[in-house]
């Protein structure tokens, strides 16, 4: 062997292992970018089938990266979705199980268990979680004009951090108001499989502000580009949960975007059918990083599904739903569980089962009624089969074939709901006290018969941690 050898070996080495330290900080040690997107649905993107809609650059991400088709918030709506990904726990047990609801106190979230491995964890963007005492960000730079992203802020930031980061860019958009000059007509809007006509008018400022978030995206993918920070970074894109949906616990609310870029580890343009939960991503994180996931939290690591494991993560997906303080309020829980193939929905006050949650007070009882009354055709419960039926039309619970299903599925909710210490396994029909919408308050949102009005009592709710 010649000296020409020994330079090139020994340069081969160096490159080599330059590379591998490379890669291995990259997998140890990364930076994490969150953007969250607010209201809008799986279907209305073009990489998730949606030809007409405008969203390249979450397209292109897909591209670079893992596309997941079967993620799940378990409440479609604001504060309760973004609390699973900040606690790694299901709505009842942190305590925001309806929107506008505080955690419970003393939790600990991403911020504590990211900090401790030496991490800063911001917020830009909308915040929306409570309370305070609780989510003390490393920094906190808030929505511009109570709209925007703090794009200003946000890049001074990352100009001068000195240490690894997990930063949640949590957009407005495209949540309402939605603006009444649009670059789109009603014959633009895309016919979804659920979408039965009545929302073409309110679609296209949906469509606007969906378009407009895309410009968005594209300066933070700009800005992290700018400061070299691609290689480094888990670039993680979602929504909160889906607007057709919101409120209740059908699929289209609970099935989110979730795609996530991270170079030389995932392999790009690659596809995931695992069933996943926003819970989950908080113990990813600290896998990722080689910390200790905390038993007390309900999500699991899918870690291993990033990297192109086809593994199942959970047997069951669970979801709630309430109708208690928000617009036009009315007492109606719901709680869902589903497997790989079906799903199994109970509704606590449905008009077949009203009777059975009165209590002594006369009063109660005509709340209770009349959200029993408010929805008259949903069932006590409901069986579908999501492989055939993905959007839940077809109500399969009195198919005497699938009764050990039903089972099966009623046993698996039943047990989550114990590890839950869900309050409507001992309370007959609980009233929630309200942050912002009580049930027997007149306002431009909600409309209270005049003998019902300012009847309730603080006693009358159930007791609460906020």
């Amino acid at each position: 062997m010649g000296p020409n050898y020994t330079i090139k070996l020994f340069l081969f080495l160096l490159i080599f292992n330059f590379s591998y330290s490379q890669i291995n900080s990259n997998i140890t040690n990364p930076n994490f970018i969150f953007y969250l997107a607010d209201d809008q649905d799986l279907l209305d993107y073009g990489v998730y089938g949606n030809p007409k809609v405008h969203t390249p650059a979450v397209d292109a991400l897909a591209k670079e990266g893992i596309r997941f088709n079967n993620f799940y918030t378990s409440q479609a709506i604001c504060a309760p979705s973004r609390s699973q990904i900040f606690t790694g726990m299901y709505p009842v047990k942190n305590g925001c199980m309806a929107n506008h609801l505080a955690v419970k106190p003393n939790l600990k979230t991403v911020i504590s268990y990211m900090e401790a491995e030496g991490y800063d964890v911001v917020l830009a963007g909308k915040g929306h979680v409570k309370p305070n005492s609780v989510f003390k960000w490393t920094q906190y730079f808030k929505s511009v004009d109570h709209r925007y992203l703090p794009f200003e802020k946000l890049e001074n930031y990352l100009e001068n951090v000195k240490k690894p980061f997990c930063i949640f860019v949590t957009s407005d958009f495209p949540h309402g108001p939605y603006p009444k000059n649009s670059s789109y007509t009603k014959d633009d809007i895309y016919q979804l499989p659920y979408d039965k006509g009545f929302f073409r008018n309110f679609k296209r400022g949906y469509y606007q502000n969906i378009k407009d978030d895309n410009a968005q995206l594209e300066r933070i993918l700009e800005i992290v580009q700018t400061h070299n920070l691609v290689e480094n970074s888990i670039f993680i894109y979602a929504s909160d949960h889906g607007i057709s949906g919101k409120w209740g616990v059908a699929e289209q609310g609970l099935k989110v975007p979730f795609i996530v870029r991270w170079p030389g580890v995932i392999k790009a343009n690659s596809v995931s059918e695992t069933i996943l939960n926003f819970v989950d991503v908080l113990p990813t994180f600290l896998d990722i990083i080689g910390a200790n996931i905390p038993s007390g939290i309900d999500g699991k690591s899918f870690k291993q599904t990033l990297m192109g494991d086809s593994s199942p993560v959970h047997k069951y997906i669970y979801s709630i739903a309430t109708k208690q303080n928000i617009r036009e309020c009315k007492v109606f829980p719901t709680r869902a569980v589903r497997d790989l193939r079906y799903k199994f929905i109970r509704n606590y006050n449905s008009i077949e089962v009203v009777a059975s949650n009165y209590t002594d007070n006369p009063v109660i009882n005509q709340f209770i009624k009349i959200g029993a009354e408010s929805f008259p055709d949903v069932p006590h419960e409901e069986l579908y089969d999501l492989k055939i039926d993905p959007y839940q039309e077809n109500n399969l619970i009195k198919n005497k074939e699938l009764t050990t299903v039903k089972e099966q599925l009623s046993n698996a909710l039943e047990s989550w709901m114990i590890s839950q210490n869900d309050f409507l396994l001992t309370q007959k029909m609980p009233l929630i006290k309200p942050t912002l919408h009580p049930l027997d308050r007149v306002s431009n949102w909600n409309k209270v018969a005049s003998d019902l009005e300012g009847k309730l009592n603080e006693s009358d709710y159930l007791t609460s941690h906020y």
